[in-house]
């Protein structure tokens, strides 16, 4: 009985250093699905702008605005026309993706902070005329200490 509850000690203090490590890996984990999705979604409004400033889309494309950005994110996922010259549509995403560290659920279009190009940089709060930027709206911190909200 003694062997058992001795076992049972061990086992329970194992248990107990292992919980936190097992969180961290976790956490780990979600805080590299973001960086990758963050990574992504930025590399699609750069690459929309691009084709803007390159004449491959129309400058009169109903999701660019006046200044070679999309007005919104799932201008991204539906595309725009592209130029006369290489005909078709020009789509940059499959699906506007999830915010890892979501706190609300419902679209991930609703999870997620735009920036606007006449937005200032630390401003919480989008201009409504194109997507610059993205950021998370989780009130989280990685855990380096920043705040999601800025990477």
């Amino acid at each position: 009985m003694v062997e058992l509850l001795v076992t049972l000690a061990i086992l329970s203090i194992l248990a107990a250093v292992a919980m936190p490590y097992a969180e961290t890996v976790a956490t780990r984990g979600k805080e590299t699905e973001l960086r990758r999705v963050l990574r992504d979604m930025r590399v699609a409004i750069d690459r929309f702008n691009d084709d803007y400033r390159a004449g491959r889309m129309s400058r009169l494309a109903a999701g660019a605005s006046e200044n070679g950005y999309p007005r919104d994110m799932q201008v991204l996922v539906d595309g725009v026309e592209s130029s006369a010259a290489a005909g078709g549509k020009l789509r940059y995403l499959r699906r506007i993706p999830a915010d890892p560290f979501a706190e609300r659920r419902g679209p991930a279009a609703q999870q997620w902070q735009w920036r606007g190009y006449g937005d200032d940089a630390d401003t919480v709060i989008w201009n409504g005329k194109d997507v610059y930027d993205v950021h998370s709206a989780s009130p989280r911190s990685g855990l380096d200490g920043s705040p999601y909200a800025q990477w």
